[in-house]
């Protein structure tokens, strides 16, 4: 996406009813034949890409409506299992583990899926990427339903239920990744972080419902249908994103964006473009952005599929273990919620601050959860989720804007962050299934070990923390580009008759 500096850009953006804010209360748009020679100097720095007018379009707000509305009913086919797991093997005639991987399916493609991403959004633009994601949702939907045939075998059904699923993992990705790039192109300085929340919470508030949902609309093949009907039916909101606005909102947002591969060239060192250029400390700060992003990103994913397995060995219902899960989800929502505006207005430059503050209190709930999950613990454990909730979910946007600024590459950071998060899970998940207790442990099938790989590998990820800087250069950027075009507009206003 290029700056829109040209005149006649400008003029279509001014004529435009969208318009609603402006960088200065005049139309700088200037005509040489009524200007003398004095000001042709400004006239030209005018037209300079790097210091032109932004400005605000209310459409910004119909569009990320339907980026969270697609995000959340994307985001629940991930944990729509976890809840109903001894269910599903039971009326399915299939193991726990192969309930399992109608979880991992969704990660196994994800991790393919948000490398394309940044390669579609750059040639075909935001639009199209997310027709394919809603593509994906509806055939997802009637592929899985179609596989709640009783008069087809476990096999059969089973297949139908993993190809459904392969198309659903195709959707989320879309919907996340590209939420930091939509931000980016249509929101400033006072809005985008709280926008970069609000798509990346949108895919939390999915999985929260998805668990609730999924072990109270009827049995399972009921709960299949549910979901299959609101895939349906949001899909249509895809008609209601736009890639590019008219006028860029600031600088970064009027930029071409940088390549995935200019981000990998520039972690390694190697030689690439200026604009994509990394420190040696800006790619230290993204590594350890990546790890802790990752780690707690599969430390809930994998909480929400492994919930009801988890629990119900030591005397839990399916009903209680989504509670749990959705306990800690929707409460970090409404403190990401509370948090996200003031990243915005108040602390616009402390984001790695943030994240030393709340991750360690994050590694120590999931590390504390090795001792809490015993019998007649629920106070405790909702309690646990609480702190766990409140202090991960709002690092959802602090991370993905800290790797966008240390990388100035939205498209890049988003899918880098999001694929580890999801490598991670998929890690995670065979991991904790794999140290499942046997049969004739005490109690049967409890997953104590799980717990403790779990609680380890966070707590010692998290520790890097403390080796964050996270100076947040793109931001500083936006700023100073900010500053120079009020300048420069304001003598200009002078210089007009």
């Amino acid at each position: 996406m290029e700056a829109s500096n040209s005149s006649d850009t400008r003029a279509a953006a001014v004529t435009d009813e969208d318009v609603v804010t402006k960088d200065t209360s005049k139309d700088t748009s200037i005509d040489l034949d009524k200007k003398d020679a004095g000001s042709t100097q400004m006239i030209e720095a005018e037209e300079d890409s790097s210091v032109g007018s932004y400005r605000l379009y209310r459409r910004r707000f119909v569009g990320i409506t339907a980026l969270v509305f697609l995000n959340i009913v994307a985001a629940m086919a991930w944990p729509w299992f976890g809840p109903i797991s001894n269910n599903m093997a039971e009326e399915f005639d299939i193991t726990l583990d192969e309930v399992n991987w109608l979880g991992n399916i969704v990660a196994c493609i994800y991790l393919p899926t948000a490398l394309l991403i940044p390669v579609v959004v750059s040639r075909y633009g935001l639009r199209r990427c997310c027709e394919i994601g809603a593509v994906s949702l509806i055939v997802s939907a009637w592929i899985r339903y179609a596989g709640t045939a009783r008069s087809l075998g476990p096999r059969s059904a089973y297949g139908l239920l993993m190809l459904g699923q392969l198309f659903a993992s195709i959707a989320q990705p879309i919907y996340q990744v590209i939420g930091p790039v939509y931000s980016e192109a249509w929101f400033d300085l006072k809005g985008r972080t709280t926008a970069t929340m609000v798509i990346a919470i949108s895919n939390p508030v999915g999985g929260a419902l998805g668990q609730l949902l999924s072990p109270l609309v009827g049995d399972t093949r009921q709960s299949i249908l549910i979901l299959g009907i609101m895939a349906t039916a949001v899909a249509p909101f895809v008609l209601l994103v736009r890639s590019n606005p008219p006028t860029p909102p600031t600088y970064s947002g009027g930029q071409k964006p940088l390549s995935l591969i200019s981000l990998c060239r520039a972690m390694l060192g190697l030689e690439v473009e200026p604009a994509a250029h990394m420190s040696g400390r800006e790619r230290l700060d993204f590594l350890i952005i990546v790890l802790i992003f990752g780690v707690l990103v599969a430390a809930s994913n994998t909480f929400s599929i492994l919930s009801a397995q988890l629990l119900e060995p030591v005397g839990y219902s399916d009903d209680e273990s989504g509670f749990m899960g959705a306990c800690m989800l929707l409460t970090g929502i409404v403190a990401a919620i509370i948090s996200a505006p003031l990243f915005d207005r108040v602390f616009t430059h402390h984001l790695a601050l943030t994240a030393k503050i709340l991750v360690p209190f994050v590694a120590v709930g999931w590390f504390s959860l090795i001792w809490a999950v015993r019998p007649d613990n629920t106070a405790a454990l909702f309690v646990i989720m609480t702190v766990i909730g409140v202090c991960s979910i709002p690092m959802l946007p602090v991370g993905i804007e800290l790797a966008c600024e240390v990388t100035r590459n939205a498209d890049g950071a988003a899918a880098i962050v999001w694929f580890t998060g999801n490598l991670f899970a998929i890690a995670f998940v065979l991991s904790m299934g794999a140290l499942r207790a046997g049969e004739d442990a005490s109690p049967p099938l409890n997953m104590k070990r799980a717990l403790i790989f779990n609680g380890v590998v966070v707590l010692a990820v998290c520790c890097s923390v403390f080796f964050l800087r996270g100076h947040q250069k793109r931001k500083r950027l936006d700023e100073e580009k900010l500053q120079q075009s009020l300048a420069i507009q304001g003598q200009l206003d002078v210089l007009s008759p």
